[in-house]
């Protein structure tokens, strides 16, 4: 990419005046691909900060890769509002900043998707995530949103519903938690949820942002009754079929 760039920078000093102006397109277009390149490189550093700073309980770094507005929405317990809630929220669940002998809360990210707007001010991103814990383990999927301010990118919507989630003893065969009952968690969110949904072994397909990449057609959900799309007479919230409490 450099190389082509200078030699672009060369022609363009020997060329006459038309085919410099085609030059100095090319040029303007090579610079809006690498700007853009570096901004999905950047969202994406954002993401996996993230993930580092939840597994060693850095709940105040953490609340710094937020916008001033930003919101927060994990599994089933609601919406949090502006990034201080973000911290409060944290702390509420996690206890105060900094690891703790005994307890562990890793949080690895996976198979990251990136798309910035044309604007070059806002992005999107898909994310897998698989989280170790004292309590269990689970997968959430990430469908986040970012903004850039004053030229640094930080989240402003943070949304990762469970798809799984699981003790240890019994793993997913036998126990896994609905995730999805605000009621269940002692800080109070903003909002109620956006969306309720039941996880494994019923199953919720987190919409993607984006078109198939191959065919561009969008996402439509699945019309089978299970998870997000079941009847009441098979799955309920408080006991979903297959999952004994």
């Amino acid at each position: 990419m450099k190389r082509l760039l200078l030699s672009l920078l060369l022609l363009a000093a020997f060329a006459g005046p038309a085919r410099a102006q085609d030059i100095d397109a090319q040029l303007k277009a090579l610079d809006a691909r690498i700007t853009r390149l570096e901004d999905a490189n950047a969202i994406e550093t954002v993401q996996k900060a993230y993930g580092y700073f939840v597994d060693k309980a850095e709940w105040t770094q953490l609340s710094d890769l937020f916008a001033k507005d930003a919101t927060l929405e994990i599994g089933g317990r609601g919406v949090f509002v502006g990034k201080d809630h973000v911290l409060d929220y944290m702390h509420g669940a996690f206890g105060p900043d900094g690891p703790t002998e005994g307890r562990i809360i890793n949080h690895m990210q996976f198979q990251p998707i990136v798309d910035v707007d044309p604007d070059g001010k806002h992005a999107k991103q898909r994310m897998r995530a698989f989280v170790m814990s004292n309590g269990g383990w689970g997968i959430p999927l990430y469908e986040n949103e970012y903004v850039k301010e004053d030229g640094v990118w930080k989240i402003s919507k943070l949304h990762g519903p469970f798809t799984m989630y699981s003790g240890w003893d019994n793993g997913w065969i036998k126990n896994t938690t609905p995730n999805t009952r605000p009621e269940s968690f002692g800080e109070p969110p903003d909002l109620p949820p956006t969306v309720v949904y039941l996880d494994y072994p019923s199953y919720y397909i987190v919409p993607y942002h984006y078109p198939n990449p191959v065919t561009g057609k969008p996402f439509k959900p699945l019309t089978q009754e299970a998870g997000a799309y079941a009847s009441p007479t098979q799955v309920s919230l408080d006991n979903p079929k297959g999952s004994p409490r």
